[in-house]
């Protein structure tokens, strides 16, 4: 059985997310939009850390592998 990753904040998720070449298209709310690809990922903004079931599903959308962080 692997180990968890680490759970990371969601000024984390979005360094990591832009890193990996997505751009901020817009902020409504509490709700961060980046975009790349035409494939749109929305964080959550406040949470820290994020909950790891949403971390995952925004990792998964954005086609990042959890074992890479």
């Amino acid at each position: 059985m692997s180990p968890r990753a680490r759970r990371l904040s969601s000024k984390e998720i979005i360094k990591l997310l832009e890193a990996e070449g997505f751009e901020h298209v817009s902020t409504r709310g509490d709700h961060y939009k980046l975009r790349r690809d035409g494939r749109s990922i929305v964080v959550p903004l406040g949470r820290d850390p994020l909950r790891f079931g949403t971390q995952k599903a925004i990792l998964d959308a954005a086609g990042i592998d959890v074992s890479d962080l």
